[in-house]
């Protein structure tokens, strides 16, 4: 196995030409892993781990730019007003070991259906900014998944960063694993409130091929709180509402069974999550006036 090690981006984008099958690695929490159980043997390892802007941030007027190499542990230190439901995320990522190494970038282009800061990328509005020596792009997140740990890279390309919108109201991030800490999601569900368009946005993560955003879902919620004016009045949710809404984000799941979790246990747990995460956010919505994308709390919740 050869070891690219790039001291600059000009440099990485070269060597992915010459290499297209060079595997990028910065944290390696996920490719350590696959090379270590003898799942993988690329002919060549690309270590980014030298390329300054990789590891850094900014934080605009509307969005924030995330380099590919951020940590998790970052965000969570230094995005969660801006970026609350990725931060949320990020607590429920590993140990504390792997927070300081896992990236959003990583987890794009391993693109697991599991992987858990999609969900919150998918109802935050993002773009993936991917690059090669034939020039930049950007994708939409809700274009960047084609399948089964398969991205829209074209196989010159590496990510150099995430443009995300920032909160412009709560977010909320929930989990189910097989145990509290330390594991995959058997599923994933992020909710974010947008008052702004008096939109709502929801998405699954592990419970179809790719994460998703529940369409129907939104709609729905998007039409009853219109319908019942609760954006100016701040009330309370109907309960039948918010039945309704888990319903239909259950519904739109097309998941399998694994060692994880069955397809139907998959199912139920989107529902519960999905009403469970909107009383949360809805009830963040409520505390700040209607209009506050601030996030206080110290973790993530998990169902």
């Amino acid at each position: 196995m050869e070891f690219l090690r790039p001291a600059s981006w000009e440099e990485a984008l070269a060597a992915k030409a010459e290499h297209p099958t060079a595997v990028p690695i910065a944290g390696g929490t996920d490719v350590m892993v696959e090379i270590n159980f003898d799942q993988r043997r690329p002919e060549q390892l690309l270590d980014l781990n030298r390329i300054t802007e990789l590891h850094e941030w900014e934080v605009g007027e509307e969005q924030v730019m995330l380099g590919a190499s951020v940590p998790y542990t970052r965000i969570i230190e230094n995005l969660r007003t801006e970026l609350p439901g990725l931060a949320l995320a990020g607590h429920t990522v590993g140990s504390p070991q792997i927070r300081n190494r896992g990236s959003v970038g990583g987890n794009l282009g391993a693109a697991s259906p599991a992987g858990d800061s999609h969900p919150p990328l998918l109802t935050a509005g993002a773009e993936v900014e991917a690059e090669s020596v034939r020039g930049s792009r950007r994708i939409p997140v809700e274009d960047f998944f084609t399948g089964v740990k398969r991205n829209a890279l074209a196989e010159d390309e590496l990510i150099k960063r995430i443009h995300i919108d920032k909160a412009s109201g709560p977010q909320q991030f929930s989990k189910v694993g097989t145990r509290n800490a330390m594991v995959i999601a058997v599923c994933g569900f992020s909710v974010a409130l947008h008052p702004e368009r008096r939109i709502v946005k929801a998405a699954v993560g592990s419970a179809a091929p790719t994460p998703f955003r529940a369409t129907a879902a939104e709609d729905f919620l998007t039409a009853a709180l219109d319908e019942a004016g609760l954006w100016e009045s701040g009330g309370a949710i109907p309960l039948s509402v918010a039945r309704q809404f888990a319903e239909l984000c259950s519904a739109s799941c097309n998941p399998i069974d694994d060692v994880r979790g069955s397809a139907a246990y998959r199912r139920h747990a989107v529902g519960v999550m999905a009403r469970r995460t909107l009383s949360w956010v809805w009830d963040g919505y409520r505390s700040t006036g209607g209009n506050g994308a601030r996030n206080d709390e110290g973790g993530s919740r998990c169902a």
